[in-house]
């Protein structure tokens, strides 16, 4: 099982950020990346809320910085880890849009996108951006669809019941070969959607029935189960904690783990980097360090 990281001040959802991450900023963050990299950790995260209701902040947190503007400043200070966006909302966005932005930047970073999606819950910020709400499960499949035929694509051509183009030129675009897709959800359709893709990232599942679910369904080969422990990791002060709580992952179905980790400060998360690194347990599947 692999690692990446929930990177932190990114965003501040309940039950709330360490006590440093209100006050920093993308010094912060490009440091904690630049050691997520050299350690060999699989990839980082940034999710998106363009505006969160004043009424529902203190249930969703209120701070969601930009994925497309802070994976490019840390495309720039990394050279291996992935960039996984963790989630964005289909409906938000056309996807020949999604296709040239985030193309550009798997180009800017060598290769390195891991596109992660989701249908949307937050019906106030949909009629903001003036996007339907009632049918965006339809359209969320339609627009996968789209970006899968798009994405890599100088000239994409595509028909589907809520998307239709072709004659367009996209450049520059994604210089992988096929960027990896993952699906986030909870519900045995958005596991069904993700089958489809190349990753599900389920959450607030007990870890039985998520492996029930997988048990049931015709998984692929190479498909990828990305699940976060229940609670921020503490690998310098509880490394058996630690170890047992990444274990449980693993038996569940997860080949990749995302996760969070207790800190008092920038320097002391940095240290729980390193220490999460050097874990004597056979879970875990590190990248080189260089």
């Amino acid at each position: 099982m692999r690692v990446g990281i929930v990177t932190p001040v990114v965003a501040q959802p309940p039950p709330g950020p360490a006590p440093w991450e209100p006050d920093a900023g993308i010094e912060e963050i490009g440091a904690v990346a630049e050691d997520a990299d050299r350690l060999g950790y699989h990839h980082l995260t940034c999710s998106e809320h363009v505006a969160v209701p004043e009424e529902t902040a203190a249930g969703r947190g209120a701070v969601y910085w930009d994925p497309l503007a802070t994976f490019g400043y840390l495309a720039a200070r990394t050279a291996r880890i992935r960039l996984a966006t963790q989630v964005l909302v289909l409906g938000y966005h056309h996807p020949l849009a999604i296709a040239k932005r985030y193309g550009t930047l798997d180009r800017v970073s060598g290769g390195r996108l891991v596109l992660g999606f989701g249908v949307g819950s937050l019906e106030e910020e949909f009629d903001l951006l003036g996007a339907p709400f009632a049918d965006r499960g339809a359209i969320a499949d339609d627009a996968l669809a789209a970006l899968r035929a798009s994405l890599g694509v100088r000239v994409p051509s595509y028909q589907g019941p809520h998307y239709s183009f072709s004659g367009m030129v996209v450049e520059p675009h994604a210089v992988q070969p096929r960027v990896p897709f993952w699906i986030g959800g909870r519900t045995a359709r958005s596991l069904r959607r993700a089958l489809t893709a190349d990753g599900w990232v389920p959450f607030g599942l007990p870890l039985d029935a998520l492996a029930a679910m997988l048990a049931s369904a015709d998984v692929p080969p190479g498909f990828d189960v990305v699940l976060a422990p229940s609670r921020a990791l503490d690998p310098i002060g509880d490394p058996d904690g630690a170890v047992k709580a990444l274990t449980r992952l693993r038996d569940a179905g997860a080949t990749i783990a995302g996760v969070r980790l207790e800190s008092a400060s920038p320097a002391h998360y940095r240290e729980q980097l390193e220490a999460l690194r050097d874990l004597d347990t056979d879970v875990l599947t590190w990248g080189e360090k260089p």
